[in-house]
């Protein structure tokens, strides 16, 4: 091409200078529709289908249609509720492990048109959808891929049908931004009446990669894909919703077989909740947590609802780490939220925007060490300029320059937010932030994966007018956002009571171990472990006859499974002789969720003695653990 020409060219095109001069990216890229996710930062997840009615965490795929039928329900009122707590999207699950169908789908007879709701002719996503659109949330579907109803699952057949049913909800219900897969997969179920423990290849079953996911790029090319190994993105490795102090948004993903390809299920966890540094692909984590401490809703967990400030804390915790919070939601059995979520939630709004709509770095003024070729399209105003792409770059041989912020006037703040263009890439390994006090820099805060969004929250306020970065990064960083604020407060409480229980120093662990207090000492971070040989239980006594309606089971809270139990059963006594069992069931996400276990008598029973026996355990091992029991009283 002749030089007139290419003159020509660039007067045309004056961006050509800008594509010439702009950093290479670095490392894995995050699509289009990961950029849409991560701004989005929030959205909730809601579990409503006959478990709810069964007061169970986990269908078992027995239950009749029948007892599906909330008389008040209104999805306007769920979605309302998150959408005054800032959520910007909503996902309804469609199926759980139960096999319930929310839609009338044309692949089993297990679903909303076999129930009382709407007389049979109700579609409960349907109305998700459009609640969803009222209150300007974004939808989407969780379906899972087990079914402990379906007397195919494990056959070709039942996968065939699933991939049915996911065609059926990428077609049928508008854009969806997400379609959620988990990976519990397999397991004790009622299948169609066999009620037998069915077991599957998972890394093959489904065909994930050759057959399913491709249904949801070619129907919904913007929905994130999600499971634990991604493709879009990745769990975080636990159910408390918070990410590593590290958290990479590239991730390599490993199975946990060798050799083999990671599909849902069947991944190596261990670097979930971190990610990779120079991770394979742009997989971030998403930090899933529910708004009490299980998935469905439980009446004997009104009281334990999460507060704005524990909410805030998540934020800060997955947001903040540059993933995204996803709130669990538990509909009661009318079809409404309880009183309790609603009024959290709305508070939680109230501080979200109360903290980050005044940000206190407005108005300042920095002076890096070193710009980009000196060019204005990569200058310090672009960190205050409320554009999450325009950014502050060095050269390509300034691989840590510093920048130096003047405060407009001294201001008092707690949390400073720091991001980077992550269309060029997660670049910076970290940054450290120093304040100029009594006439020298002193150090202040220091963070690592930056990526999407960092924020990073103070031990205490901080009255400052000028401190300084620094960055360190393989290659030229991309810095785009600084930003300052104060937590706001946020005074909260709720009406209703506590549910009366007996006294830790008025229970006995009957055993000779004198470190059987730990179960009884009101911390659930001290565990007592005990072996189970000839005794396959846990005695414990109270100092009279009482009427009591239920106990607690506090798994050990290190994360660790060693003792922990998946089933269990109860019995009670007065004399110590004669035993009556009052309750069985299983812990059923305890693995993900290590929650508080409540376990109802159903009615109120006579009993001066307890028996824990579990049942089965998550671990191989002979030894039983717990951080706390608890006994409560009619």
């Amino acid at each position: 091409m002749k030089r007139s020409k290419l003159l020509s060219l660039a007067l045309l095109c004056p961006l050509l200078t800008f594509s010439q001069t702009e950093p290479k990216p670095y490392g894995a890229l995050p699509s289009e529709r990961q950029l849409k996710w991560h701004e989005m930062e929030m959205y909730t997840l809601i579990h409503f289908t006959p478990t709810t009615f069964q007061n169970k965490e986990w269908g078992f795929g027995d239950a009749d249609p029948k007892i599906f039928n909330p008389v008040k329900f209104d999805a306007n009122q769920i979605a309302k509720a998150a959408a005054a707590g800032g959520f910007k999207g909503l996902i309804s699950v469609a199926k759980h492990h139960d096999g319930f169908c929310l839609w009338p789908t044309k692949t089993t007879n297990y679903s909303i048109a076999s129930s009382p709701f709407r007389d049979g002719k109700g579609d409960m996503v349907k109305e998700f959808m459009q609640a969803s659109h009222d209150n300007a949330l974004e939808f989407g579907v969780y379906l899972s891929a087990w079914d402990r109803n379906d007397t195919r699952y494990g056959t070709k057949a039942y996968a065939d049908a699933y991939r049915e049913q996911l065609t059926e909800l990428m077609s049928n219900y508008g854009p969806l931004f997400t379609s959620w897969h988990d990976g519990a997969n397999g397991g004790d179920g009622y299948y169609g009446g066999k009620n037998e423990k069915r077991t599957i290849d998972r890394t093959t079953y489904y065909e994930w990669h050759e057959k399913t996911w491709p249904i949801v790029r070619k129907l919904q090319p913007m929905a994130m894909i999600f499971s634990d190994v991604g493709p879009d993105m990745r769990w975080v490795g636990n159910e408390h919703g918070f990410a590593d102090e590290t958290s990479w948004a590239t991730l390599t993903p490993k199975s946990k077989e060798p050799g083999k390809t990671p599909v849902p299920g069947e991944v190596d966890d261990s670097n979930l909740p971190s990610g990779d540094r120079n991770g394979e692909f742009w997989i971030p984590a998403e930090c899933d947590v529910p708004q009490r401490p299980g998935w469905f809703y439980h009446e004997d967990q009104n009281e334990k609802v999460k507060t704005p400030n524990q909410l805030f804390e998540i934020y800060l915790k997955s947001v903040g780490r540059g993933g995204n919070m996803n709130l669990g939601l538990a509909p009661m059995p009318n079809g409404l939220l309880h009183d309790n979520d609603v009024k959290s939630l709305a508070a939680f709004g109230e501080k979200i925007k109360a903290t980050f709509s005044d940000n206190l770095a407005t108005g300042a003024t920095a002076k890096a060490s070193n710009v980009r070729e000196n060019n204005a399209l990569f200058a310090e105003k672009n960190l205050f300029d409320q554009d999450r792409y325009s950014y502050f770059a060095s050269d390509d041989q300034v691989l840590n320059p510093s920048i130096e912020i003047n405060l407009a006037h001294d201001q008092e703040f707690d949390i400073i937010r720091l991001r980077e263009n992550i269309k060029l890439g997660q670049r910076l390994d970290s940054v450290q932030i120093e304040v100029w006090k009594d006439a020298a820099w002193q150090p202040l805060a220091k963070a690592t994966s930056i990526g999407a969004n960092r924020l990073i929250k103070l031990d205490k306020p901080v009255r400052a007018s000028k401190l300084r970065l620094k960055l360190f990064a393989p290659v030229a960083p991309t810095l785009s956002d600084f930003a300052l604020f104060k937590e706001a407060e946020s005074v909260f409480k709720f009406d209703s009571a506590d549910r009366k229980k007996i006294a830790k120093d008025q229970i006995t662990i009957i055993s000779a171990d004198k470190h059987a207090k730990k179960a009884i000492d009101n911390n659930d971070q001290t565990v007592w472990n005990t072996i189970l040989s000839t005794q396959k239980f846990i005695e414990i006594r109270i100092p009279k006859t009482e009427s009591i309606i239920g106990m607690s089971y506090m798994p050990r809270q290190d994360r660790k499974i060693n003792g922990v139990p998946s089933k269990y059963e109860v019995q009670i006594s007065v004399d110590g002789k004669e035993w009556k069992k009052v309750a069985e069931g299983e812990f059923s996400n305890i693995r993900a969720n290590a929650t508080e276990q409540n376990i109802s008598f159903g009615t109120a029973q006579e009993a001066h003695y307890i028996r824990f026996i579990p049942k089965e355990m998550l671990s191989a091992d002979k030894e039983f653990s717990v951080a706390e029991f608890d006994i409560y009283l009619k």
